[in-house]
């Protein structure tokens, strides 16, 4: 259990259909906000930026989803991690721009 790890943002497609991550990156953080956000790979721009498909989370929430994203964690702000299927290991994203996610 990871105790006072703030909270995490994912896509409820993620969460309610009990997928693994994907795709997954780290903003910078606040006191409650761990700056990670969680996705599974199939959710198109639209999906992703419509604030209702996205949920607030106990990081509990996406371990017990997909345990593959511990070592991740304390990754700096900045980092975005992605694979290919659910079985394969994560790679750092080379193509993600977060300058385009604070507009």
């Amino acid at each position: 259990m990871i105790k006072n790890f703030g909270y995490v943002l994912a896509s409820k497609m993620l969460v309610e259909n009990n997928r693994k991550v994907r795709f997954m990156y780290r903003e910078e953080s606040t006191a409650q906000d761990s700056g990670w956000r969680f996705f599974c790979g199939d959710e198109d721009q639209a999906y992703a930026d419509n604030p209702e498909n996205i949920a607030v989370y106990d990081i509990q929430t996406i371990l017990e989803l997909d345990k593959d994203v511990r070592p991740y964690l304390h990754s700096a702000p900045g980092s975005a991690f992605e694979r290919l299927a659910d079985s394969d290991a994560f790679q750092k994203s080379s193509d993600f721009d977060f300058e385009a996610e604070e507009v």
